[in-house]
C-alpha cells in the first residue's frame, strides 16, 4: 500500500461511513420506487389498450351488425318490389284478358242484336214480293193498299227494334227533334207551330237519328212557356 492510500485509508470515518450507506441505501430505495412507477405506467398503458382495444370491437360490432341489418331491410325492399312487379303484372294481364273478352261480347251481342233484325225484316221483304207479284198479274188496281200494308207491318217491325217515328205535325216546333226548312204565315195558331212535315225522323230512344224536315207557322200569338215546377 502507497502512503496516499494509507493517507485514505486513515482519514475515513465512522460518520462518513454511514453516510455512504445512506445514500447507497437512498439510491436503492429510489430505484425501486422508479421501477415501480414503471410497472404502474406499464398497467395503465395495458389497461388503456385493453379497454381501446374493446372499444374499436365493440364499434366494429355494431359497424357489421348495423350493415346486415341494413342488407336484410334491402332483401326484403327487393322481394316486396319483386312482389309487387308479379302483381302488376297479372292484373295487367287479367285486364287485357277482361277487356278483349269484353270486346268479344259486345260484338257478338251486336252482330246477335243484327241478325233478329233481319229475321224479323224478311216478312217484310217477302211480303213487297208478294205485292209486286200480285201487281204484275192483277194489275195495279190492289198496289195501293198492299205497299201500304208493309208500310205499316215495316214501320212495327222498327218500332219493335226500338226505332220511333218523329212526326210533330200540328205541335211546337222543337229545333232538337226537327229542321225548320220554311214558314208559314198562319195568325190562327201560336207563333213556330209545325205546319207540313216534308220528311219524317227517326229516334232511337233519346237519340235522333234524323229529324223531322218541317215547316212553321208565323204571324200567330207567343205560345205560352210551360210552367216550371
Amino acid at each position: 500500500m502507497t502512503e496516499p492510500e494509507k493517507d485514505k485509508v486513515t482519514s475515513s470515518t465512522p460518520a462518513d461511513e454511514v453516510a455512504a450507506a445512506t445514500a447507497a441505501a437512498t439510491a436503492a430505495a429510489d430505484g425501486d420506487q422508479a421501477a415501480e412507477v414503471a410497472a404502474d405506467a406499464a398497467a395503465v398503458a395495458g389497461n388503456e389498450a385493453g379497454e381501446l382495444d374493446s372499444e374499436l370491437e365493440k364499434a366494429a360490432a355494431e359497424a357489421v351488425a348495423e350493415v346486415i341489418e341494413e342488407s336484410q331491410e334491402l332483401a326484403e325492399a327487393k322481394a316486396s318490389a319483386a312482389d309487387w312487379q308479379d302483381k302488376y303484372v297479372r292484373l295487367h294481364a287479367e285486364w287485357d284478358t277482361y277487356r278483349r273478352r269484353m270486346t268479344e261480347q259486345r260484338a257478338a251481342e251486336k252482330l246477335l242484336a243484327t241478325e233478329k233484325l233481319m229475321e224479323s225484316l224478311i216478312p217484310v221483304l217477302d211480303d213487297f214480293v208478294r205485292t209486286v207479284d200480285y201487281a204484275e198479274t192483277n194489275g195495279e188496281a190492289g198496289l195501293l193498299g198492299g205497299v201500304k200494308a208493309v208500310q205499316s207491318k215495316l214501320v212495327d217491325v222498327l218500332g219493335k227494334g226500338g226505332l220511333a217515328v218523329i212526326n210533330p205535325e200540328g205541335e211546337a216546333f222543337d229545333a232538337l227533334a226537327c229542321q225548320a226548312v220554311g214558314t208559314v204565315d198562319d195568325p190562327s195558331v201560336p207563333d213556330e207551330t209545325v205546319a207540313q212535315v216534308y220528311q219524317l225522323g227517326y229516334r232511337m230512344g233519346d237519340k235522333v237519328l234524323r229529324p223531322a224536315m218541317v215547316t212553321i207557322t208565323t204571324g200567330g200569338p207567343a205560345r205560352e212557356k210551360p210552367e216550371e215546377e
